[in-house]
């Protein structure tokens, strides 16, 4: 009897492995692409230093409600994400990025959930993979911004309500995380969470009659449950700085949605998208292609008619930035694990490809088959690698140390796609048949990985303002910032807010030089020091700025 209890905890010991795996290997996956540095950390201007320098306001002051001195025109959620890291870390550059390298890891975790119930296990660890390596996802999972802990709760949303359905008998339980996610959703990212909530209307209207989520109390129980942090916010910095605090909260989505300052175009995304999740975003075109041909039973409004729903919503919005899209990179990911491992199929003659594109594989197949497109991308590739190579020994040999950094990247990426010819050639030509679909679709990973590994490794992903983080650190220049305050009559913007976050004590703007006291410190532009007429010494010089004392 003994025996076989052993023999059990055992096996149950085996299974609940064999069930982590998944999500340590993605963990493994993903952390290098996090954590690869090149020793140095600086922030982002403008967007990422703008939190981080709130959140250190709310973090010195010790007022998270309303430490601005007029009333704030967003919600607070993300500086208070970024001032508890403060809080369990001290300040840093890296404590603020925290956030966004969790909620990364996270997002990885529910896409594989995600992908797991509607196109099985294979293709949804494939996606979640495929997600870490596209390039503006990475990019702000190393940012400290909100933009991928608001991916992260529409997830987990979508998650529950799947979840759901699956789970009749936890119903109550998974509407109501679901409804707190969406509406913890409105504390970090404003009324921006709206527009993923209109996307998810038509799965919630048009299949109401099989789930029922639209009768659900606890769906918006737990939608009110996470508007109630908000709600305090609001009513408290109402008692401080009254109506204004709903005007400035309104007035910022207006313009938002009116204005178009960067003169971004309505097929900016189209775009944007194909270039920042390439090659995944022509992988996903073709998975959703074939999606469309072979629809998902139950999750066709969530697996296609979301994203195109959320990309009309996008583009009609006036302001178009890169980062307002981060929502469809899982989708994109999603789609190109269909479409890859479509393709892996045709690689690998005899294999059936799977769901949702059995019933189309005979038509498809054979026309894929007699363009061979499989081994056109990977002499293509392979050959776009073996040009990057070439072009970066030269580089070595021959350019200045700053392209010599971009050249490791293009070597790293181009070594990375030989890869594919190598598969396909030991396969097809020289009878390796070990070499199955697993190797080539890991010859689309492994470059993509290499390359994001070595822009993390120089700084590019992390060291954004190396120069001037570096000026104030000097030892002789941070002793002076640390006991003396500066002032400053004009100062660009990104400047201004890097200040703000690295400076010890706060600079003060004046009107006029002729206000800044004798003994003081002030940044000037370097052009201005001949003209003062006040005596003065240069304590150093930093991009076009330089810090000066005002002599007696």
């Amino acid at each position: 009897m003994f025996y076989k209890l052993h023999i059990l905890r055992h096996i149950w010991r085996q299974t609940r492995l064999v069930g982590l795996l998944p999500y340590l290997s993605l963990l493994l996956w993903i952390l290098p692409l996090l954590l690869f540095t090149s020793g140095h950390n600086s922030l982002m201007a403008h967007d990422e230093a703008l939190y981080a320098s709130r959140a250190r306001l709310m973090f010195d002051s010790g007022n998270w409600i309303t430490p601005w001195t007029t009333a704030h025109h967003k919600t607070p959620g993300p500086y208070w994400l970024i001032a508890s890291f403060y809080k369990l870390f001290g300040m840093s550059d890296t404590s603020a990025r925290l956030p966004s390298m969790i909620a990364s890891i996270f997002s990885l975790w529910l896409v594989y959930e995600i992908g797991k119930i509607m196109l099985g296990k294979k293709l949804a660890w494939l996606a979640a993979a495929i997600l870490s390596v596209e390039f503006l996802w990475l990019q702000y999972s190393r940012l400290s911004t909100p933009d991928i802990p608001m991916v992260l709760l529409v997830l987990l949303a979508i998650l529950s309500l799947i979840k759901t359905e699956s789970y009749p008998k936890y119903r109550y339980f998974w509407s109501f995380i679901a409804g707190l996610s969406l509406g913890l959703g409105f504390l970090v990212r404003s009324f921006m969470i709206f527009l993923p909530i209109i996307a998810l209307f038509p799965y919630l209207i048009w299949e109401h009659r099989r789930h029922h989520h639209l009768t659900n109390p606890f769906l918006y129980l737990g939608f009110f449950v996470g508007l109630i942090p908000t709600c305090l916010w609001l009513y408290l910095s109402w008692l401080h700085y009254g109506n204004q605090s709903f005007e400035e909260l309104l007035k910022f989505v207006m313009q938002l949605g009116s204005e178009n300052n960067y003169r971004n175009d309505r097929l900016f995304y189209l775009w944007n998208i194909l270039l920042k999740a390439f090659p995944w975003a022509f992988f996903g075109v073709l998975g959703l292609f074939l999606t469309l041909r072979r629809p998902i039973p139950r999750y066709q409004l969530i697996l296609v008619g979301f994203p195109l729903i959320l990309f009309c919503e996008l583009s009609l919005f006036s302001t178009r930035l890169p980062h307002y899209s981060l929502c469809l990179y899982p989708f994109i990911a999603l789609f190109a694990s269909v479409g890859l491992t479509w393709l892996g199929s045709i690689y690998q003659a005899g294999i059936t490809p799977p769901l949702p594109l059995e019933k189309d594989k005979i038509n498809i197949l054979s026309l894929f088959a007699k363009n061979n497109l499989p081994r056109n991308l990977s002499y293509g590739f392979g050959g776009l690698g073996f040009l990057l190579v070439i072009a970066s020994i030269g580089i070595f040999s021959w350019g200045s140390f700053d392209f010599r950094k971009y050249a490791t990247i293009g070597l790293a990426m181009g070594l990375g796609w030989l890869i594919l010819p190598v598969v396909w050639i030991s396969r097809y030509h020289f009878g390796k048949k070990f070499l199955t679909a697993r190797y080539w679709i890991a010859g689309w990973l492994i470059p993509c990985w290499l390359a994001l590994a070595t822009i993390g490794s120089i700084g590019l992903l992390s060291d954004y303002n190396h120069v001037l983080k570096t000026f104030l650190q000097q030892s002789a220049i941070a002793s002076t910032l640390q006991s003396h305050p500066t002032y400053y009559v004009e100062i660009d913007q990104k400047t201004e807010v890097l200040f703000e976050f690295y400076l010890p004590i706060h600079a003060q703007q004046v009107a006029s030089i002729s206000q800044i006291p004798a003994l003081s410190y002030a940044w000037i532009y370097s052009d201005q020091s001949p003209k003062l007429s006040r005596p003065h010494r240069i304590l150093g010089t930093v991009k076009e700025y330089q810090l000066i004392q005002f002599l007696p």
